[in-house]
């Protein structure tokens, strides 16, 4: 399954390339939204609030209203989440806030992962509304707007967190944004790693890839190989 991705940055849609380089912007809200009302469901990532420098809450509200979004950037707590829930999200998305143990109890039972608040989210949200995403660059796991990395490979982070979610989203960012495509051979590892629902990102540039990781059973989402044309959406 193809999931188109909204990222939002000063109040427009925005295509980063490693999440760093801008390469493509828009505004034409009502157009893409046109574009992909057919989706059963899209990808809607606030990145003013992933790297903490504002708030596209009221763009969120646009989108969410008229298209089926699963929603994220910078979600800290449950109250957050339930924020975009009320907002017209299907299912909300927690990454950074997952890692890094922040007590003594969180740290007896994994020193890297929130296991606690993982489980938080679960009684308070619900699993089936919850989507944890597990980023990497370099082979570890990206936080805080992919400035900083937690010493945890992909494949810990997803075994420890399985129980708490309905879906994990993992982003290759050492590919991201750029169209050179996604390694298979991790989303296959991955794939191995969890039986819950399976989306990656990061590097996709064309259908066949798609196609490629679904008979995997593995969802995909793109951004760059839409907005740029690559592929029809």
């Amino acid at each position: 399954m193809l999931i188109p991705s909204i990222d939002l940055m000063g109040g427009r849609i925005v295509q980063l390339v490693q999440g760093e380089k801008l390469k493509l912007a828009f505004d034409d809200f009502d157009y893409w939204i046109g574009r992909f009302s057919k989706y059963t469901l899209v990808q809607l990532i606030d990145l003013d609030a992933a790297m903490r420098q504002g708030s596209n809450a009221e763009l969120i509200s646009q989108f969410t209203s008229k298209l089926p979004c699963q929603v994220g950037g910078g979600l800290r707590t449950a109250e957050d989440g339930k924020r975009m829930l009320d907002l017209g999200a299907k299912r909300v998305i927690y990454g950074s806030s997952l890692f890094g143990g922040d007590n003594e109890v969180d740290r007896k039972r994994h020193p890297m992962i929130n296991l606690d608040f993982a489980q938080k989210l679960r009684d308070e949200l619900g699993e089936e509304q919850l989507v944890f995403s597990v980023d990497t660059k370099g082979g570890q796991v990206a936080v805080r707007g992919w400035k900083e990395s937690v010493a945890l490979t992909p494949e810990e982070a997803v075994t420890w967190l399985e129980d708490y979610c309905a879906a994990f989203l993992y982003t290759h960012v050492d590919t991201e944004g750029t169209m050179t495509g996604f390694p298979i051979d991790v989303a296959a590892i991955l794939r191995a790693t969890t039986a819950k629902q399976l989306i990656v990102a990061g590097g996709i540039k064309d259908r066949a890839e798609v196609d490629a990781l679904e008979a995997m059973g593995v969802d995909a989402v793109a951004g760059m190989a839409v907005y740029s044309g690559a592929m029809e959406a």
